[in-house]
């Protein structure tokens, strides 16, 4: 049974940081193409960002290009997502997502569908 554990999430003041992680068992990490979602009250879950298997490409939505880094540890199964000059309309529960289907490296899988596992979720409030 494949488990993701979001940590990392809490309150801070616009333009201020966070580091988010997601710990992956039951599988290996390797296989799993993974990516970070959120979803905010109200609103459908939407696309943050995604890396490839091996960590070699990475996507990030428009939304957050330039302020949120992707990146996975395969020796430690975790993935990380670090998050700078944060706004209010970045308040949402980020969820942690992995796909394992063997496509492409190159593949953009932006959509929740693409994605087999899921963790509970972390919130993330930024305050103006």
């Amino acid at each position: 049974q494949v488990q993701l554990v979001e940590s990392g999430g809490g309150k801070v003041q616009a333009r201020g940081s966070l580091r988010l992680s997601c710990k992956v068992s039951g599988r290996s990490f390797s296989s799993l193409r993974m990516a970070w979602f959120r979803q905010a009250p109200m609103q459908e879950r939407e696309f943050v960002a995604l890396i490839s298997r091996s960590g070699s490409m990475t996507y990030h939505d428009v939304s957050v290009k330039g302020r949120f880094t992707i990146s996975r540890n395969n020796a430690e199964s975790t993935l990380v997502l670090q998050m700078n000059s944060l706004k209010p309309e970045d308040t949402a529960v980020y969820y942690c997502a992995a796909g394992s289907r063997l496509d492409d490296e190159g593949t953009v899988a932006v959509r929740a569908a693409n994605y087999d596992y899921w963790g509970q979720g972390t919130q993330v409030t930024v305050s103006s």
